[in-house]
């Protein structure tokens, strides 16, 4: 097994049930864990991540920061909102949100965000939670997601706790962080 600076794991295994028996295989892992691992349910609304790095303004770009998530590989990028006092490597909790472009219901499939590593484009996964007040649909996608439906046929209260959704999502997702 190697390891970079970074926590990045490369472990070399063996894939087994080939005709021509076992092949070996590079496998490669963020190893980002939750140190100590929570002992105490945390609200299904938070997103619980570690600070990769806070990617400061260009001419062309935002701000933006990078977070990872403990058992996943996802390396998303969002735009902070409010200062980010965390340091680079340590333990971050907030809320993601999004603008969804429309939110449909299906009956199959993962929870995930779309894609692994930059701004979130797709998300689909469970609805955790509905707020009326806010027009937010809550979903649990691998991490905590909350959605405003930005299609005007659609409010958050069309959706309830338990619906499997999907949805596209628009330019300038917001890492909140909670105080």
């Amino acid at each position: 097994m190697l390891r970079s600076d970074h926590g990045i794991r490369l472990t070399l295994a063996r894939e087994h049930g080939t005709r021509t028996g076992s092949k070996p295989v590079l496998r490669l892992s963020s190893g980002i864990m939750i140190d100590p691992a929570p002992t105490t349910k945390i609200d299904p609304r938070l997103a619980r991540g570690i600070l990769l790095e806070v990617v400061e303004a260009t001419a062309t770009k935002p701000r933006f920061v990078r977070l990872g998530f403990p058992n996943t590989s996802y390396e998303i990028s969002l735009l902070p909102e409010g200062e980010i006092t965390t340091e680079p490597g340590k333990q971050i909790v907030g809320t993601i949100h999004a603008r969804a472009t429309r939110l449909d219901t299906i009956s199959a499939g993962g929870r995930f965000v779309d894609p692994v590593f930059g701004r979130p484009r797709r998300v689909q996964g469970r609805v955790v939670a509905v707020s009326g007040d806010t027009n937010e649909v809550i979903v649990s996608a691998g991490v905590p997601v909350h959605l405003t439906p930005t299609d005007k046929r659609q409010k958050a209260t069309d959706f309830h706790e338990g619906d499997f959704v999907t949805c596209g999502v628009l330019d300038g997702a917001v890492f909140r962080l909670d105080r």
